[in-house]
């Protein structure tokens, strides 16, 4: 199978997204008080060119490889969709201690399992954390890893939504006050990155430049940095230390196949 075929040629039908919360779509609320994400724009783009199309988010926030693996896979198997995206591993990767080779042995047994079905899968490479604080510092367990989806596309056939090379997330804008997440502009660019590798036309392009605005003062920043450690940091080091995850207890925002209710733009 070609890995980057026109989506013209492929009607899919169905679409089921698994992951944490970059998928689940943390810090992109909707109106509604629950949140959309790159994901669920996705579909939006995908509905526009399939009205039919029926759409499924097993992801939940704070999932490791393993458990989206064992959890999130089988589901999605028994679902049978046309297409399913798979982004997983990033919370696995920043951990002290954790090998990207063992990660992506998860990965690669799970997107065979997934082809297996016929589907045709979407993976996400890692972001660039070079200009991140702290996580600045797996920036080569990231590369290694994404080294290992590149392997992993190209042996099963698979669309890749690159994010290392995203230029445009590397503005502050992109990313919401914790800076592990994305905003809603953040998501709204990775969703069109998503449609660029699948071949979905639109309206829009992702490489779309910021509007230009003031350098912020060097104080300003340094504050920021000190809020940021005492508010987001400080409190994510400490749910590691004592095993607990975010994710706990949560189920998937929306774990059957349904056709997406009229509401939000596809943009």
């Amino acid at each position: 199978m070609e890995s980057q075929r026109n989506a013209d040629s492929a009607r899919w039908g169905s679409f089921v997204a698994l992951g944490d919360s970059f998928t689940e779509g943390l810090a992109d609320a909707d109106p509604s008080g629950s949140f959309r994400g790159w994901a669920d724009r996705l579909a939006e783009h995908l509905t526009a060119h399939d009205p039919e199309l029926r759409y499924a988010n097993l992801a939940v926030r704070g999932k490791l490889i393993r458990q989206i693996v064992d959890e999130q896979v089988p589901q999605a198997v028994a679902l049978r969709p046309g297409l399913v995206a798979l982004t997983a591993g990033g919370n696995d990767i920043i951990r002290p201690g954790s090998n990207p080779d063992a990660v992506a042995e998860l990965f690669d047994s799970a997107v065979g399992e997934l082809r297996a079905t016929g589907a045709d899968v979407l993976i996400g490479t890692g972001f660039d954390t070079r200009g991140t604080p702290v996580l600045r510092h797996v920036r080569g367990k990231v590369g290694t890893y994404n080294s290992h989806l590149r392997a992993i596309a190209d042996k099963h056939g698979c669309y890749v939504m690159d994010l290392w090379s995203m230029r445009v997330l590397r503005d502050n804008r992109a990313w919401s006050e914790d800076r592990l997440h994305l905003s809603a502009a953040g998501h709204r660019r990775v969703a069109l990155r998503a449609c660029e590798a699948l071949g979905v036309p639109v309206a829009a392009d992702w490489r779309e430049p910021w509007p230009v605005v003031p350098e912020m003062p060097w104080r300003e920043q340094r504050a920021q940095d000190i809020r940021w450690a005492r508010e987001y940091l400080a409190p994510w080091i400490s749910r590691r230390l004592r095993g607990v995850s975010s994710g706990d207890g949560r189920t998937a925002k929306r774990p059957q196949l349904e056709k997406l209710t009229a509401g939000h733009p596809s943009a």
